[in-house]
């Protein structure tokens, strides 16, 4: 049944959310996002063209179609991005639970009392304890929550930018451990060859012990070097594997030799621009944000909560006539805080020091960042030069060894001469894919401190 006195009831209830709305305004602090405490400009700017590493998808950047499939077993299956991807779903969790606190709760139920004079029988719905959100408590920790969730995603695109790079970088290093292997093993059969004839010489008196036994030493030495090639290249393949997350694909497209391996050139930009696209900083942002609103939450704590309870439904001493009489009750209950030994200016003096803290995260994140993308730049500037560099070196050694053996047939040098050309033209070989490999992981790592796109291929839930 209908009452009268509903009515000021609802023209309470109306201006208590229009309370609600100013009191959550005027408690919560605006958020200014922090000044960048980094220079303008990177040590080393890049002149490079083309889209921005954050608007650049991976598969767009990771063209080799085998890594591209073995990342995409990785999004799969690897346990730290399964990790982030959990703690995303129970953040939003969490969030449905602040959100819940903002709508009352509703419940239905039934009684039956008896006595030897008399029975008593009801049905209705209830309204349990709700706190009508004047001052925006209620709302500032549902706000925190969302940020938290936020924050949550970013931490998921972090590890799954991480993780991307991380593949592609463990692909390339097997890649470089297969052509030094082969540069090795070439040496070794090399070296063998001429062990085998200063042997038959030092049989025949026509070398001495110290040539047979530098030969040796070189043998040995290369056959040393194979055997950790081969220990490191198994320990890149773990890795490999540990990351993808199980076995590797059986049906992977042939592996292409290292220099086949090509990336974007990016462009770097300002900091201002590049640095607030990565995942760690917006992710250091959103704890922020959140922290300001606990502000908010820990502030409304000083002013009153009042509580609503209510009840709607029908009662009757008969069964027969129970559906014959409404009944109704409506409650509120004020709170107000009088003296509560300091927890509440204690809790919003914690508030207000994680606010701080986080404000000091974001600042060292930024600082990071803009370190990271420093070294990275600074790196590029000259890797391409010294690479270019070693492949000279590699050549002019080359061309010497080939010089020694015509010597060597003409009996103008001596086998250790050629022993010790090819041990510097191994060397050098060496050292140019040593930098082969660093000029491409060099890439990969400025795809990946620039905030690189995730694009497609991104993992949509938890997987199974």
């Amino acid at each position: 049944m209908r009452h009268p006195a509903i009515r000021p009831t609802l023209a309470l209830a109306l201006g208590a959310v229009l309370i609600a709305t100013l009191g959550a305004c005027a408690l919560t602090p605006a958020y200014d996002r922090p000044a960048a405490p980094v220079d303008g400009q990177f040590p080393s700017p890049s002149a490079a063209s083309g889209p921005a590493a954050s608007t650049l998808p991976w598969r767009s950047f990771l063209t080799d179609a085998r890594t591209q499939a073995l990342v995409d077993a990785a999004l799969k299956n690897n346990r730290d991005l399964r990790i982030a991807l959990l703690n995303v779903a129970q953040a939003r969790a969490a969030l449905g639970v602040q959100q819940a606190d903002r709508l009352p709760t509703v419940g239905v139920g039934a009684a039956v009392e008896r006595n030897s004079a008399s029975s008593a029988y009801s049905a209705g719905l209830s309204l349990s304890s709700f706190e009508l959100d004047l001052f925006g408590r209620v709302r500032s920790l549902g706000d925190a929550a969302a940020a938290r969730l936020l924050a949550g995603e970013e931490a998921r695109r972090a590890v799954e930018l991480s993780l991307i790079a991380a593949v592609a970088d463990a692909e390339l290093s097997l890649r470089a451990d297969d052509e030094l292997i082969g540069v090795t093993a070439q040496v070794l059969a090399s070296r063998e060859a001429s062990l085998r004839l200063v042997r038959l010489k030092f049989d025949g008196g026509a070398a001495g012990e110290p040539e047979l036994r530098a030969t040796e030493s070189l043998v040995a030495g290369a056959r040393a070097t194979g055997q950790a090639l081969e220990r490191q290249r198994a320990q890149h393949l773990n890795a490999l594997v540990l990351l993808v997350g199980g076995p590797l694909p059986a049906d992977l497209p042939a592996a292409r030799a290292l220099t086949a391996h090509s990336f974007a050139d990016l462009p770097a930009g300002l900091p201002s621009e590049v640095l607030l696209q990565r995942p760690d900083v917006r992710q250091a942002e959103q704890l922020l944000i959140a922290s300001t609103f606990n502000i908010g939450a820990a502030r409304a704590a000083f002013f009153p909560r009042i509580a609503l309870t209510g009840s709607l439904g029908v009662a009757s001493g008969e069964l027969s006539g129970l559906f014959s009489n409404g009944v109704w009750s409506f409650a509120g209950q004020l709170l107000q805080p009088l003296f509560d030994n300091g927890r509440n200016e204690a809790n919003l003096a914690s508030a207000r020091a994680a606010r701080e803290i986080a404000v000091a995260q974001y600042e060292k994140t930024l600082q990071s960042a803009f370190r990271e993308v420093a070294d990275t730049l600074a790196a590029r500037a000259t890797l391409g030069a010294q690479l270019q560099a070693q492949r000279q070196q590699a050549d002019a050694e080359t061309r010497r060894l080939a010089l020694v053996e015509r010597l060597l047939s003409a009996g103008a040098a001596s086998l250790l001469d050629r022993l010790d050309a090819e041990r510097s033209a191994l060397a050098a070989r060496q050292a140019v894919v040593q930098l082969e490999l660093a000029l491409r992981q060099n890439a990969l790592l400025l795809y990946r401190v620039l905030g690189g796109g995730v694009g497609a291929g991104a993992a949509s839930g938890p997987p199974a």
